[in-house]
């Protein structure tokens, strides 16, 4: 967010010794490195889009694991009274940087990223613009992140700090006001009585075609810090530059008044962006923003392009021709200038300006013959979705997808008629098909993580362990869909299971009516039963119920419907499983495929400690005295093959 001073120091000062113990609590496994892959720079993961190990900024909010066990964490985010987005603690390696840049994406428009220093020693500097402060330990800073901005460790120790972002109430900007006037700081201690307390989290997504208002709002203030490199050629270019913003603005408008966000115009919306992108390339050299001196292109692409229509890749096929009427002149930054119809048809720029009348779009799309990756959690299902997603052949929704149910409220487990993660055919509505298939093609992503149109040929593979759940509801929804069953020995599954509830990583939910404590991972039905049980039957609960209902429910499928693999197996000899599971949907044992499989399988992301041979013996005695209770759906599971 662009503020009107490089610092701000916040009127608080936090307990540093209670942050930097629930720091190290979380211990060594918990960090991860830095998305941009900056060296000596890692982070843990706090509040996240659904509360997963990911990097995103646009989803549902909420706190991971990490956050869920750190209470002091929370009580410090929920004090500033604000709605928090994507937060990390984030941790800089003795003598390691992070490099000059200005923060000039979409999310940072409207955020500012609040720093509170855990553990750091004086040397540290953190310079933005023309300044450089030590933020000491406990205390709280915003700063403008719209200026060029760098932070330097030259100390021999890590130094770490709460990032989080938020846009802010007018009360925080007050508070802020406050530190500015020089208000003594506030002082809050942890409360055992709050240990609880609940975070406000943001719960919108980007809209699937950003709406008129805001694509002006964006263009108009970059427009403003528009400005050239003193060549005349560039000079020139500033002109045409600014125009070639107002007329993309106008003819957006123009589209959005017929479709509004309906798929049917996401083409015509595509076809606008992708000429303003190839224009803003040839027009934007010696071009840049007054205050960062970052290129123009360079911020149109991470201000607008990425997140004007985000339902729709880049790599969209194009719109049918647009019906061009006769030029219309215009005035733009105090000179005459036509607009470059390359923004709309494929003639020269240095054609007239036009008017456009826009085309229907093919009909709505379905998704045609899904496969979901059905498995009790702590199965090794991660490991197989990471090994598929790697075929060009199928696109995914980035990982596991809680959201993708949890997020309609009539689904969760706390709603009329749920209860629980099970879903049956009764659950799987209309309005909940069109809910569903509006968010699978605003998130869907390619094998590259790049997201992309859902199209008539898409093939998607989805695995969240809570749909071994609700194979009746998706059979429903989808009647040619596909499940590829994976099962675990269940010494082996019921020892991850075991560690999970330990290590506090996988909690799910929060204040179930009827348990005490939280509960991890999915929710069978009969849970309720499981309340001041200890963690070995509980484990054996989760696993023994999830196969048994899953085994039942894909009984009565269809034969070529489904296929049932053991963890042993696919480890054994991934290839073999992998082509057999290419037969059964359907798809070619492609380059990706082969090129993933030539060497070892890599540990999936969500591994809690590198996998040995008899590593559920450490776990032996606990499991050895309920696997009486499991032999049953064992031997079921045994008899597949």
């Amino acid at each position: 967010m662009r503020l009107s001073q490089p610092f701000y120091r916040l009127p608080v000062r936090f307990d540093v010794e209670a942050l930097q113990r629930e720091v190290l609590a979380l211990g060594s496994e918990s960090w991860v490195n830095h998305p941009n892959g900056i060296g000596g720079n890692s982070a843990i993961r706090l509040i996240t889009a659904g509360g997963a190990e990911n990097d995103d900024v646009d989803g549902v909010m909420q706190a991971t694991p990490h956050l869920r066990k750190s209470p002091y964490l929370r009580q410090v985010l929920a004090s500033l009274g604000v709605v928090w987005s994507r937060s990390r603690l984030m941790r800089l390696g003795p003598h390691a940087d992070v490099p000059e840049h200005a923060d000039i994406n979409y999310h940072w428009y409207y955020r500012v990223r609040v720093h509170i220093p855990i553990v750091t020693h004086p040397s540290v500097l953190f310079r933005c613009g023309d300044e450089a402060v030590h933020m000491a330990a406990g205390e709280a800073w915003i700063f403008d992140n719209w200026r060029r901005h760098s932070v330097v460790n030259p100390h021999s120790a890590d130094r770490i700090h709460l990032v989080a972002d938020t846009a802010g109430s007018s009360s925080f900007w007050q508070f802020v006001a406050q530190g500015q006037r020089g208000a003594a700081p506030h002082a809050p201690r942890y409360d055992p009585a709050h240990s609880t307390v609940q975070l406000l989290t943001e719960r919108t997504r980007l809209a699937p075609v950003m709406a008129p208002a805001e694509v002006d709002l964006l263009l108009l203030d970059l427009r403003a810090e528009l400005t050239a490199d003193g060549t005349p050629e560039a000079m020139q270019r500033l002109a045409q530059y600014s125009g070639l913003l107002d007329a993309f603005r106008h003819d957006w408008r123009q589209i959005y008044t017929v479709y509004g966000e309906s798929a049917d115009g996401w083409a015509q919306y595509a076809a606008l962006r992708r000429k303003l992108r190839d224009t803003s390339r040839e027009l934007g050299d010696g071009l840049s923003m007054r205050t960062n001196r970052v290129g123009v292109h360079k911020v149109l692409e991470g201000r607008l392009l990425r997140v004007v229509l985000p339902a729709v890749a880049e790599t969209a096929p194009a719109a049918p021709p647009f019906t061009v009427a006769a030029p219309v002149p215009f005035t733009a930054a105090s000179a005459p200038f036509t607009v470059a119809p390359a923004l709309f048809t494929a003639a020269s720029a240095a054609s007239a300006a036009t008017m456009v009348s826009v085309t229907p779009a093919a009909p709505d799309i379905r998704l045609r013959r899904p496969v979901f990756i059905i498995a009790a959690p702590r199965s090794g299902s991660t490991l197989l979705f990471e090994t598929l997603a790697s075929s060009e052949q199928l696109v995914t929704l980035g990982g596991e997808a809680h959201w993708l149910v949890e997020d309609i409220e009539s689904l969760r487990p706390d709603a009329p008629g749920v209860g629980s993660n099970r879903l049956t055919a009764l659950h799987a509505t209309d309005p909940v098909a069109r809910d569903m298939l509006k968010t699978i093609e605003i998130h869907v992503r390619d094998s590259e993580d790049r997201r992309v149109a859902l199209s008539a040929e898409s093939r998607l593979l989805e695995k969240t362990p809570k749909n071994a759940l609700r194979i009746p509801f998706f059979n429903q929804l989808y009647p040619d869909a596909l499940f590829v069953f994976l099962w675990r020995d269940p010494r082996e599954n019921l020892s991850s299971i075991i560690e999970a509830w330990r290590s506090g990583r996988w909690k799910t939910y929060n204040g179930l009516t009827g348990f005490e404590g939280p509960w991890s991972m999915l929710l069978p039905p009969g849970w309720q039963a499981m309340n001041g049980k200890p963690v070995e039957e509980i484990a054996a609960f989760q696993w023994s119920t999830t196969n048994r209902i899953a085994l039942d429910d894909l009984e009565q499928l269809e034969p070529g419907r489904w296929m049932s693999l053991s963890h042993a197996s696919f480890l054994a000899n991934p290839r073999r499983e992998v082509e057999r599971m290419c037969r059964f949907a359907g798809i070619e044992f492609d380059a990706r495929l082969r090129l993933r499989l030539e060497h070892p399988l890599p540990l999936s992301r969500f591994t809690q400690t590198p996998p040995h041979r008899d590593k559920w013996r450490r776990n032996a005695e606990l499991i050895e005295r309920v696997l009486p209770s499991v032999e049953s759906v064992w031997q079921r599971l045994r008899a597949l093959g």
